[in-house]
């Protein structure tokens, strides 16, 4: 009897703690790996950029694609021919975005906004607007390249500024004319 009576009268023992799970695991640092790029990347770079990115992303996508070396040291040498082909690719760019810029100017485009009662305009002019314009013109750029802050709504004369490049941008002077207003008679 007196081995019962000594098992109710030992303290009652809880089980360790368990460390929580982040502490579980060593801290592993995620593996970055270095690559020279072969041509532009949005949000990346530009070519002969050594830049650093996962390595998952550079085995399994910029590698594989052809859109990156791995910068080991034989690949660093022909940096010096990558920087020289991107230098004149961009001042060809350069050329081609100012003339570009030079049509913009001298184009004057005229929109017409139908108004109501009072002279208020239903309806604005946007950049899409003003970006389909360009196209009917016979010009292509990216409608993001359009900076207007807010659409037009009022008749008159309005300048919008059109970046191309960040060295090139234009100015582009459209007319917002008021249409007819048709008052119905009761």
């Amino acid at each position: 009897m007196q081995n019962k009576a000594a098992f109710f009268l030992t303290p009652y023992r809880a089980k360790p703690k368990s460390p929580p799970p982040n502490e579980l695991l060593p801290l592993i640092p995620m593996a970055n790996a270095q690559v020279i790029l072969k041509e532009k990347i949005e949000g990346l770079g530009a070519e002969a950029d050594v830049v650093k990115v996962r390595a998952g992303y550079a085995r399994n996508f910029l590698i594989p694609q052809g859109k990156a070396y791995e910068a080991s040291k034989s690949n660093l040498r022909h940096v010096e021919a990558l920087k020289t082909r991107r230098a004149s690719r961009e001042a060809e760019e350069k050329v081609l975005l100012q003339e570009i810029a030079n049509k913009i100017s001298k184009l004057k485009p005229k929109f017409t906004l139908s108004t109501g009662q009072g002279g208020k305009a239903f309806g604005s002019v946007t950049s899409m607007d003003i970006h389909k314009e360009l196209e009917a013109a016979g010009i292509m750029i990216d409608r993001h390249a359009i900076e207007l802050e807010k659409p037009i709504k009022k008749s008159g004369k309005s300048e919008v500024t059109i970046k191309l490049h960040p060295e090139v941008s234009t100015t582009l002077t459209i007319s917002v004319d008021a249409g007819d207003t048709k008052e119905e008679e009761v």
